[in-house]
């Protein structure tokens, strides 16, 4: 069985394009986690975060306002088929609340994701938006 990951997060006093870069723009993305990744804006394109830990490719870039992509980990089964992870952004006035999808995640990683989701990337994105990026990840 898979579950879904849905989580609702503001930013404020950003753009959807501050948010999209920091998600697609490789350095950005490593210094903004505190772990390296490989990523580009680019459809198609495979990408990895976390030292490789997390794999996957851009399914689909709408500039500014939508990031679809496979994604796995390293620690899945072999039979678990790959997720879906989809990144909504939505200009509030002078925030950006911003829409996060994980399908077809395997039950017995559910928990941790979702709590992953939060702790590893959209705590360090503040950071990273109020100037003081974490020095590195705690996995």
């Amino acid at each position: 069985m898979s579950k879904t990951i849905i989580q609702d997060v503001l930013f404020k006093n950003t753009t959807p394009k501050e948010l999209y870069d920091i998600y697609t723009d490789g350095k950005k993305h490593s210094i903004a986690t505190g772990a390296p990744a490989e990523i580009n804006p680019t459809e198609g394109s495979s990408y990895s975060a976390h030292s490789g830990y997390i794999t996957g490719k851009n399914l689909q870039l709408i500039p500014d306002r939508l990031i679809v992509q496979s994604w796995r980990a390293q620690s899945w089964d072999a039979g678990d088929i790959d997720s879906t992870f989809i990144i909504h952004l939505e200009s509030i006035g002078s925030d950006v609340m911003l829409h996060a999808i994980h399908a077809n995640v395997p039950d017995n990683a559910y928990d941790d994701l979702d709590a992953g989701w939060k702790k590893m990337y959209w705590e360090p994105f503040r950071l990273y938006l109020a100037g003081t990026p974490i020095d590195k990840a705690s996995m």
